[in-house]
């Protein structure tokens, strides 16, 4: 059955714009294949660490992480998160020194038969403008470098 996830920008060292995509995937999907499709859909270059974690807010100090050293990002599932545990949200935060941070929310759309011929994950629809993960500075560096000429 597939399952339709509202991908939220949070916050990140970049960050200047809102960006929410709502993304198809098969609730059997791990939080692995999560993470590949937030990639997918926000278009960065999948090159830092990244976790999931449970928590009542995106700066909360108590939180639950699901990552790689516990394996737990390729043994949970969208069926085995959601519903979410009361008063608790799930983050994805990627490269933790830019703190990309997403909430991630079950839409109220409900579980859909997968459609023949359509590939999934895939992003149904996106709203905002999508964050550069790496903003080009270039043309600053020129306007520098011609004032100090």
């Amino acid at each position: 059955m597939i399952a339709t996830v509202k991908v939220t920008l949070v916050r990140g060292l970049y960050c200047e714009d809102d960006w929410t995509a709502n993304i198809e995937l098969d609730e059997a999907s791990t939080l692995a294949q999560l993470h590949d499709a937030i990639q997918m859909a926000v278009g960065f270059e999948n090159d830092h660490y990244f976790s999931f974690f449970l928590s009542r807010t995106d700066r909360s100090r108590t939180r639950q992480y699901f990552h790689d050293d516990d394996e737990s990002i390729d043994s949970k599932t969208l069926k085995n998160i959601f519903p979410l545990p009361d008063k608790q949200s799930l983050y994805y935060l990627f490269d933790w020194g830019d703190e990309w941070v997403f909430k991630i929310s079950k839409t109220r759309k409900s579980l859909q038969q997968a459609s023949p011929g359509v590939t999934y994950p895939r992003v149904e629809s996106e709203s905002g403008i999508k964050p550069d993960q790496y903003p080009s500075f270039d043309a600053e560096d020129e306007d520098e470098e011609d004032d100090e000429e």
